[in-house]
């Protein structure tokens, strides 16, 4: 029945375009959250599908690296959206994840009719039509686009702060609370982009 259920939901999801959005770094301890949508018409699902476009999490670095720029070249239109430390810490988790899903949604050309959000949080800001599905990312391709082009981003900031911020190993963890992190914050202190309410409910500050 539910098999059914889902199969009568692609089937009018994917009139016209898809419009898939995904967010990343919603658990992380340092860093802004990041989130995606990607425009896909069905021909360039399929091109996608076959260029081995799945959920990002099932992918290696490498791989998602390789599929990023053939996203954006066969994506109708896209946007890249994120919202920072400093909000994730004022506003909580799920509001700052919002407010990078508006963010990239605003970069896109125009409004779109419907979108696929990965989850069952509703977006609350969003005043258009949107479907909530779990494991969205497994299902869609356009919000499997999404989470690798969200992931590929954050991933390339991580690399860059890296570089400004030597020693906390964020190449490596990506901004996650791994034990070395947490390690290093025990012994160096945080720095302005840790986010400071996750690290209170773990007691490190």
């Amino acid at each position: 029945m539910q098999e059914k259920k889902e199969e009568g939901l692609q089937q009018v999801l994917n009139k016209g375009s898809e419009v898939g959005i995904d967010e990343v770094g919603r658990g992380a301890v340092f860093g802004p959250v990041f989130s995606a949508v990607v425009v896909l018409t069905e021909k360039n699902k399929n091109t996608l599908k076959q260029y081995g476009v799945i959920d990002s999490k099932k992918l290696t670095p490498k791989k998602r690296k390789l599929l990023f720029p053939k996203i954006l070249l066969l994506s109708s239109d896209y946007g890249i959206g994120q919202s920072s430390a400093r909000e994730i810490d004022k506003f909580g988790i799920r509001v700052a994840t919002e407010l990078s899903m508006i963010r990239a949604l605003k970069k896109l050309n125009k409004k779109p009719s419907e979108i696929i959000i990965d989850g069952p949080l509703i977006l609350r800001l969003w005043n258009g039509v949107q479907k909530n599905i779990v494991s969205g990312d497994s299902k869609f391709t356009a919000v499997a686009s999404a989470s690798i082009v969200a992931k590929v981003s954050r991933d390339n900031l991580m690399e860059r702060l890296e570089k400004k911020y030597p020693g906390y190993l964020i190449c490596k963890n990506k901004g996650y609370g791994t034990k070395e992190h947490l390690a290093v914050i025990k012994k160096n202190g945080i720095i302005n982009l840790h986010r400071k309410s996750f690290l209170k409910k773990s007691n490190f500050i």
